[in-house]
C-alpha cells in the first residue's frame, strides 16, 4: 500500500510538473486541430541545449569522481540496451500481423534513449531533492549505441536469411528447368557471399554523428576537459526547465499525429508500448540494485538507469533505423514510440520508478 500511495504522489507531482503537463497540453491542442507549429529549427537548438547541458554536467561530474564507480552502471546499460532489442525480436515478432523486421526495428528504437525522457527524469529528481551520480546522464551513450547497432545487425542477419531461403528455393527451380531469369541472380549470390555482409562501424558512426549523441558526447567532452563552470551556471543550466517544457509541448502535439500511424499496423504495437517500458525499466531496475549493492551506486542513479531504460529514442534513433533498416516500416516503431511509449514513460514510468525506490527505502 506504501508503493501505491507512493506512485499516485509521484505521479500527481510529475503531471502537475511543466514536463508531463506540457506534454498533455501539445495532445490536447492538437487534438483540438490547433495550427500552432514550433519551426523544426528552434526544436533542433532546444535539443542541442538540453542535451548540451546534460552533457556538460556528466563530463564535470566524471572530471571529479571515481571512474571505477562507473563501470558496473555503464556495463548494464549496454547489456539493457542489447537485451531489449531480443526481447522485441522473440516476443513482439512472434505476435499475429506483426512483421519480423518491424519488430526488430521497434526493439532498437525501444532499447534506445529518449533524451527528453532522461532529462524530464533528471528534472524530476532534482525538484523533488533526491540525490544521484551527476555522471548517471552519461549513461546514455551506453545504452543507446549498443541498442541501435544490435537492432540493425539482427534484423539483416535475419533478412540476409530470408534471401538465402529464397536464393535455395530459386536454385531448385532452376535446377530443373524452371525460372530461367534467376539464374544469373543466383549465380552473383553464389559468387558474392560477402555482399550481404553487414558492416557494424558505419552504424556507430552514424549514431555518433546523429544531432543527440553529437550534442551530448560535445557537452561530455567539454566538461571533462574544458572549465565550463560560468557558462554552466550563467546559461545552460537556468535555460533548462523553461526549454525542456517547450519540447514536451512539442512532443505531445506530434504523439498526437502519430496516432493515425498505429491504425495502418497490427494493434500489438499498443500493448508492447504500454507494456514495453515497464518491463524493460524493472529489468534496469533490478541490474541497478546489484550495481547498489556492490558498487556503492545511488538510488537515484538506479531510478535515473531504469528510466532511460523505459524510455524510447525520439531523436536519433528514427533517421538510424530508416538508414539502417530501410525495409522495416516507420509507421510501426516511430508510431509505437513517439504515440504511447514516451507519454508512458514520461507520465508513469518516472513516478513508477520514484515510488518503488522510495518503497525500498534507499531514497
Amino acid at each position: 500500500m506504501d508503493f501505491l500511495s507512493l506512485f499516485v504522489k509521484d505521479f500527481i507531482v510529475q503531471l502537475q510538473s511543466p514536463t508531463l503537463s506540457f506534454l498533455i497540453g501539445g495532445m490536447v491542442i492538437a487534438a483540438l486541430g490547433s495550427e500552432l507549429v514550433i519551426p523544426e529549427a528552434i526544436c533542433s537548438i532546444i535539443v542541442f541545449m538540453l542535451l548540451t547541458k546534460i552533457g556538460l554536467t556528466g563530463g564535470i561530474a566524471i572530471r571529479n569522481s571515481n571512474l571505477t564507480e562507473m563501470v558496473l552502471p555503464m556495463i548494464f546499460a549496454t547489456v539493457v540496451g542489447i537485451s531489449v532489442v531480443f526481447i522485441a525480436r522473440y516476443t513482439l515478432a512472434r505476435l499475429p500481423k506483426v512483421k519480423t523486421v518491424d519488430a526488430i526495428a521497434t526493439g532498437g528504437l525501444f532499447g534506445a534513449v529518449s533524451g527528453s525522457t532522461m532529462a524530464a527524469g533528471l528534472t524530476l529528481l532534482e525538484e523533488q531533492n533526491i540525490n544521484y551520480e551527476a555522471w548517471a546522464g552519461a549513461l546514455y551513450p551506453f545504452m543507446d549505441i549498443p541498442a541501435l547497432v544490435t537492432a540493425v545487425v539482427v534484423a539483416n542477419i535475419y533478412l540476409n536469411k530470408q534471401k538465402a531461403k529464397s536464393a535455395v528455393l530459386e536454385s531448385t527451380a532452376v535446377a530443373a528447368g524452371n525460372h530461367p531469369s534467376t539464374r544469373q541472380e543466383y549465380r552473383d549470390q553464389q559468387q558474392d557471399p560477402g555482399s550481404n555482409r553487414v558492416e557494424i562501424w558505419p552504424i556507430i558512426k552514424e549514431s555518433l554523428q546523429g544531432p543527440a549523441l553529437s550534442a551530448m558526447l560535445l557537452g561530455l567532452a567539454l566538461g571533462l576537459f574544458a572549465q565550463p563552470e560560468s557558462v554552466y551556471k550563467g546559461f545552460f543550466d537556468p535555460a533548462f526547465r523553461g526549454l525542456l517544457a517547450i519540447l514536451m509541448l512539442v512532443m505531445g502535439m506530434e504523439a498526437w499525429s502519430r496516432l493515425g500511424e498505429l491504425r495502418k499496423v497490427a494493434q500489438w504495437y499498443v500493448v508492447y508500448s504500454v507494456v514495453a517500458p515497464f518491463l524493460h525499466g524493472l529489468i534496469a531496475f533490478g541490474l541497478g540494485m546489484i550495481a547498489h549493492q556492490f558498487a556503492g551506486f545511488s538510488m537515484g542513479g538506479v531510478v535515473i538507469l531504469a528510466v532511460i531504460a523505459s524510455s524510447s529514442s525520439d531523436i536519433s534513433g528514427p533517421p538510424t533505423l530508416r538508414a539502417g533498416i530501410p525495409s522495416a516500416n516507420p509507421s510501426a516503431y516511430i508510431g509505437a514510440s513517439t504515440a504511447i511509449g514516451t507519454p508512458i514513460a514520461i507520465g508513469l514510468c518516472i513516478p513508477f520508478f520514484v515510488g518503488l525506490a522510495q518503497a525500498i527505502g534507499g531514497l
